[in-house]
C-alpha cells in the first residue's frame, strides 16, 4: 500500500511521491532557543521523529534537517532581562533541547543548522529578492512585498484582503504596504549584528528557514513540517520567499503539520501561565511514557496532557512489559523461537497499514495493545503450566513482530529487566526528593515560616503525595 499523507497546502490526504525515493528532503521547524523547550515542542519533535524512521522503514532514504533559530527578538530581549549574553544563552538552551530530546528517544536529525551559521546565504537570498523585484531596502532594513506575490495565503487560506482587514498588523512608516514583513532587521546598539549591504543587522525569522532549506536541501523539498501554529505567517512566508527567490513551485511537495497540546484541557499559553517545560514532565514520568502519551493520539489532533492521561500511559506501559516479563517466565520456548519472515511481514501488515494513512501511530499503537491481549489469553490458556507447540509458535510471532516494528515508534523497545531497573530508579529519587522536602518543610515549621510550609505541602500534593503529621514526625503516602 502507499503511503498517503495529508497535505495541508492542498486539505486533502494525498499518496506520498517523493521527488527521489533514495533522498527524500525532509525539514522540519525547530525550536526558536531563548529559553527551555515546552511539550508542545516535544510534540512537534517525537511526531516527525516517528515520520523519519517509518520512511527509512519502508525504505526510504531521508536527509531530515530540523534546525535551531538561534538568532531572534525573544533571545536578545530574553539575554538583556537575564544580564547575559545571547549567544550563552542559545547555547545553553540548544544543549537543554538536545538532552530532552535524548530523554524522549527522539533520533538525531540528519542535518541540524543553526541561523547564525546561515547568514551569507540569507544576505544572498535577500539581495536575490531585491533584484528582482520582491523586496526593498528602507533605513537598514528590507521588507517582502506581500502583495508581489500572487498565490500569497494558498497555504493557510487566507486572503490578502482579509488580512488587511482583520490581522493585527505591525506599524512601520517604512513599509510600502503594512503586510510587509521584515527580511533583514538593522541592529539597535548593543545588539548582535553582521555586516550586509544594507548596514549591520540580523536576519528576521521568516528569512531563516527558507535560507537554511536552499543551503542544506536545496530550492525543493519533500516534507515541511512543524506545528500547526506556524501555517501563518511562518510558512505562509517560507513560500513566499522561497518560490519567489528561486522562480521553482513548489518550494514543498507535502506540508504537515501536528496538533496543539492543551494542558488539563486549556491551551497552553504564557497569559494562562500553564507553560509545561519538558524537563519539568520528565521529573514526573518517563521519557518513554511520554512519548507513549504523545504518539496515542494522531499528530494532527489536539491532544490533552493531564495527570490522568499519563497515568494512563504508564499504566500502558506496565501492562506491555508485564506481559513480556511473563512470556519469558511461563513459555521462555517463544523468546528466542525462529519464525518465518513471510509469515511475520504478513502480521505486520496491519501495523504498516495504520502507518501507511498519515502516520497514524494512535492506530498502530491499539493494533500493538490487541495482540498484547492475545497473548495474555493464550498465556491465560496453558494447561499445566506448558503450551503446545503450535502455541508457543503464535506467541513467538506475536512478540516477533512487535519487536520489529517497535523502533519505528521508538517505545516497547527495552528488555523488561531495562524497564523495571529505571522504575526502581526513579522511584528512589522520588523518595529522595520527598524526604527531603518534607525536611524542609519541617525546617520551615519551626521557624514559623508557615507560607513556605504551606506551599511545601501544596507541592507535595501535586506530586500526588499525602502528609500526615504525627507527635513523632511526618509520615507520607502515595
Amino acid at each position: 500500500m502507499t503511503i498517503r499523507v495529508y497535505n495541508t497546502l492542498t486539505g486533502t490526504k494525498e499518496p506520498f511521491e517523493p521527488a527521489d525515493r533514495d533522498d527524500v528532503k525532509m525539514y522540519v521547524c525547530g525550536p526558536t532557543v531563548y529559553a527551555l523547550s515546552h511539550i508542545g515542542h516535544a510534540r512537534s519533535a517525537v511526531a516527525f521523529d516517528v515520520i523519519f524512521r517509518y520512511l527509512r522503514y519502508r525504505g526510504y532514504g531521508v536527509t531530515y534537517t530540523r534546525n535551531y533559530t538561534d538568532i531572534d527578538d525573544k533571545i536578545i530581549n530574553r539575554a538583556r532581562e537575564l544580564r547575559t549574553d545571547w549567544r550563552a544563552l542559545a547555547e545553553e538552551n540548544i544543549r537543554a533541547f538536545d538532552e530532552d530530546m535524548a530523554a524522549l528517544g527522539v533520533e538525531l536529525p540528519t542535518i541540524r543548522p543553526r541561523a547564525t551559521e546561515s547568514i551569507k546565504t540569507i544576505i544572498a537570498t535577500i539581495e536575490t529578492l531585491i533584484d528582482k523585484g520582491y523586496a526593498y531596502a528602507a533605513g537598514g532594513d528590507v521588507f517582502y512585498s506581500v502583495r508581489r506575490f500572487q498565490s500569497y495565503g494558498a497555504l493557510s487560506g487566507k486572503r490578502i484582503d482579509e488580512l488587511e482587514a482583520g490581522a493585527r498588523i505591525e506599524v512601520d512608516e517604512r513599509k510600502k504596504d503594512p503586510l510587509d514583513f521584515a527580511l533583514w532587521k538593522a541592529s539597535k546598539p548593543d545588539e548582535p549584528a553582521w555586516e550586509s549591504p544594507w548596514g549591520p543587522g540580523r536576519p528576521g525569522w521568516h528569512i531563516e528557514c527558507s535560507a537554511m532549506c536552499l543551503e542544506h536541501l536545496g530550492e525543493q523539498i519533500d516534507i515541511h513540517g512543524g506545528g500547526k501554529d506556524l501555517v501563518f505567517p511562518h510558512h505562509e512566508n517560507e513560500i513566499a520567499q522561497s518560490e519567489a527567490a528561486t522562480g521553482r513551485s513548489p518550494f514543498a511537495r507535502y506540508w504537515l503539520h501536528n496538533g496543539f497540546v492543551n494542558i488539563e484541557s486549556e491551551k497552553m499559553s504564557k497569559s494562562l501561565g500553564n507553560i509545561l517545560n519538558i524537563r519539568d514532565a520528565l521529573r514526573e514520568h518517563s521519557g518513554e511514557a511520554l512519548r507513549l502519551f504523545l504518539l496515542s493520539s494522531h499528530y494532527r489532533s489536539p491532544i490533552d496532557y493531564s495527570a490522568e492521561t499519563l497515568r494512563e500511559a504508564e499504566a500502558k506501559l506496565e501492562r506491555f512489559y508485564t506481559t513480556m516479563e511473563r512470556l519469558a517466565r511461563e513459555c521462555p520456548q517463544a523468546v528466542d523461537a525462529p519464525v518465518d519472515d513471510d509469515v511475520a511481514a504478513l502480521r505486520l501488515k496491519p501495523l504498516e497499514d495504520a502507518m501507511d494513512d498519515d502516520f497514524n501511530t494512535a492506530a498502530a499503537i491499539g493494533r500493538i495493545f490487541e495482540a498484547v491481549a492475545v497473548m495474555n489469553r493464550m498465556l491465560d490458556g496453558a494447561r499445566g503450566g506448558r503450551l503446545p507447540a503450535e502455541e508457543s509458535a503464535a506467541l513467538a510471532l506475536v512478540r516477533t513482530v512487535i519487536a520489529r516494528f517497535a523502533p519505528v515508534l521508538g517505545v516497547f523497545t527495552r528488555t523488561p529487566e531495562e524497564y523495571r531497573a529505571e522504575r526502581r530508579a526513579k522511584a528512589a529519587v522520588d523518595a529522595a526528593e520527598i524526604e527531603r522536602l518534607i525536611a524542609e518543610r519541617a525546617e520551615a515549621r519551626r521557624r514559623k515560616d508557615f507560607k513556605r510550609a504551606d506551599a511545601i505541602r501544596d507541592e507535595l500534593a501535586a506530586m500526588g503525595v499525602t502528609l500526615k503529621d504525627t507527635p513523632t514526625g511526618t509520615t507520607w503516602s502515595t
